[in-house]
């Protein structure tokens, strides 16, 4: 195997470590670089900016139906939770991806955009009442992880002892580690039980949405919908806030303005979209016939991913004389074309009052562990830290 054709693994602690160092090196071999996404499974990642935009809006020739590329990779792979096919939008085309994706974007406009910032505020002052009085927490467990899962969980009403088991499915599953598998079908397990609950009665919330939606989703297709919906949903959005809170913390530019208001928190957010997206790699297509793209030779049923994070750190403009970007909005952190992600709004809003809220309530918060020194989960697909320690004054609840 040649050099220019052996793959370069994506999926360990080292590429955690630093990915923008891996991507440096998948450029030389042009737009599109041979990667290993778990031991012995390959694909091709999309690492130039134009040749993303190119295949993510390209429907004709590029299919999101994994079905044939699934049949080539052993049955308990641990990347078939996020890749593997389901009836879902995210691995759909045309009309049937039209159907679905059509209940997704429905039910997110139910969430009134001043109703759903006074239930983020109000569940990120409980959350912070729990820690507030000792001095110290890890940003990650006890907040970035815990504030999204409950809003995702009471839009969808999870029930209350189940919370913790989604969560904890959501993050598993995502990793791609071997006890991915088991840790999809705990959530396909709570969600079919609600979906059967809410076809005999429905409730206000959004399961029973999906479930009553005038396109009329059969019980499996429901189901699809809501775990999607809600991996999409807590994924991505813990890990914007914990990038954007490191960034905060760390960066020079920002020194003691964590707790200088919304444009502050909207900057770093906007930083963390364009330089470490909160997921890093996806968006897997497959050519529907042999082609050639961007200079590459690629087979029928190929899995192409588009690494967010290679092509925007290529694309990103720079920062005049070293201050803060604002206003740019051309970065890939939420894919483009049909099947970009329709959740952008309300995640931009809980990351931003997420972090608003913190810094409203401690103020003096600093690392209690050198930068350097944190661990970022390994995976191919999430850009996510660990942990995030940080130390204050305590203070009354």
């Amino acid at each position: 195997m040649t050099v220019e054709s052996r793959p370069t693994p994506i999926h360990g602690p080292v590429f955690a470590a630093d990915p923008q160092l891996v991507y440096e090196r998948l450029r030389r071999h042009g737009p599109v670089a041979p990667v290993e996404i778990a031991p012995g499974v390959e694909a091709l990642l999309v690492t130039d900016y134009q040749a993303a935009l190119d295949l993510l809006r390209d429907t004709d020739t590029f299919s999101k139906d994994s079905r044939a590329w699934q049949r080539t990779v052993p049955p308990d792979s641990p990347l078939l939770p996020v890749l593997g096919y389901r009836p879902t939008a995210l691995f759909s085309d045309g009309a049937t991806h039209a159907r679905y994706r059509a209940v997704i974007t429905d039910a997110l406009a139910l969430l009134e955009p001043h109703r759903l910032q006074r239930q983020v505020a109000e569940t990120a002052h409980r959350l912070i009442d729990e820690f507030a009085a000792v001095g110290h927490a890890d940003l990650i467990a006890a907040y970035a992880r815990r504030l999204p899962a409950f809003v995702l969980t009471t839009w969808f009403g999870v029930p209350q002892e189940q919370r913790a088991d989604v969560v904890a499915a959501i993050t598993g599953l995502i990793e791609s580690t071997a006890q991915a598998g088991a840790a999809y079908g705990k959530l396909l397990a709570v969600v079919t039980a609600m979906v059967a609950e809410r076809r005999e009665r429905p409730r206000h919330d959004l399961a029973s949405w999906y479930v009553t939606h005038p396109v009329g989703l059969d019980d499996d297709e429901v189901i699809r919908q809501i775990t999607l919906t809600l991996i999409a949903g807590h994924e991505p959005t813990t890990n914007l806030i914990g990038n954007a809170l490191l960034r905060l913390l760390t960066d020079a530019r920002y020194a003691g303005s964590l707790f200088g208001g919304a444009m502050t928190a909207h900057q770093a957010i906007d930083e963390v979209l364009w330089h470490e997206p909160p997921m890093a790699n996806l968006s897997a297509h497959y050519p529907r016939y042999d082609i050639t793209f961007h200079g590459r030779e690629i087979k029928a049923g190929t899995l192409l991913l588009v690494s967010y994070a290679a092509a925007n750190s290529q694309a990103a403009p720079p920062a005049e004389d070293g201050g803060l970007r604002s206003g740019e909005s051309a970065h890939l952190a939420w894919a483009a074309g049909p099947h970009a992600c329709p959740a952008r709004d309300p995640a931009l809003l809980i990351a931003i009052t997420a972090i608003e809220q913190l810094g409203s309530r401690l103020s003096d918060l600093e690392l209690s562990t050198p930068a350097e020194d944190l661990l970022w989960r390994p995976g191919p697909f999430h850009r996510a830290l660990m942990h995030l320690p940080v130390r204050f004054e305590p203070v009354a609840g």
